[in-house]
């Protein structure tokens, strides 16, 4: 080097060192900086908590989001040699009232009664309107009711319908009505008509 391309007494002499140094630090103050602007925010926002109740002894343990890997696959399913058991006919107790002939007399509420499930019974017409939109006619259903208000029966007198399945489904309804008024002196028969015929016609 020559004298006059010599750095001055007391500066380093390369330059190089010193801009690693600056970079360093500017680092540093950034990090401190977002640290303390982080620590700020979550003084100016508090958490609510909520004590979790410790749970039972007793209680298993429950995992929240199982994987799909760790539901263990269905046992395989084993044909079985053992013949089927015998098939046991279903017999209507007798406390029904059903047996014999009905010389009963109608309770006061039997008639209403019997009329909220003709009204169940238009959910069959509407359901068959979807197939035949034609489909129109009437169904006579003799629901007998033993002394308990049990419905022994109901059986499909008439029917001048093109098809059978509203007819069948509509006694059915009647089947499953449950209790209704117990009739007086024994159990009794009531026909009840049905007009299925589309609505607004």
């Amino acid at each position: 080097m020559t004298p006059s391309s010599r750095p001055p007494a007391g500066l380093p002499r390369s330059s190089g060192s010193l801009l690693y140094a600056g970079v360093a630090l500017l680092l540093l103050a950034g990090i401190v900086a977002l640290w303390s602007w982080r620590r700020m925010g979550a003084a100016r926002a508090p958490v609510a908590t909520t004590k979790l109740s410790e749970p039972a002894a007793s209680a298993s343990p429950s995992v929240e989001n199982p994987k799909l890997e760790d539901i263990p696959p269905p046992p395989p399913v084993v044909a079985s040699t053992a013949p089927a058991p015998p098939r046991r006919a279903v017999v209507a107790p007798a406390s029904l009232g059903c047996d014999g002939t009905c010389i009963g007399r109608e309770a006061p509420g039997l008639e209403p009664a019997l009329r909220v499930r003709a009204n169940q019974a238009r959910r069959c017409y509407d359901r068959a309107l979807l197939q035949d939109s034609t489909l129109r006619g009437h169904v006579t259903i003799l629901v007998r009711v033993g002394t308990s208000g049990a419905v022994c029966s109901a059986t499909v007198t008439s029917n001048d319908m093109a098809t059978p399945d509203v007819a069948n489904c509509a006694a059915n309804i009647f089947r499953s009505s449950g209790t209704l008024p117990a009739p007086r002196g024994g159990c009794i028969e009531a026909p009840v008509p049905l007009s299925f015929v589309p609505q607004g016609q």
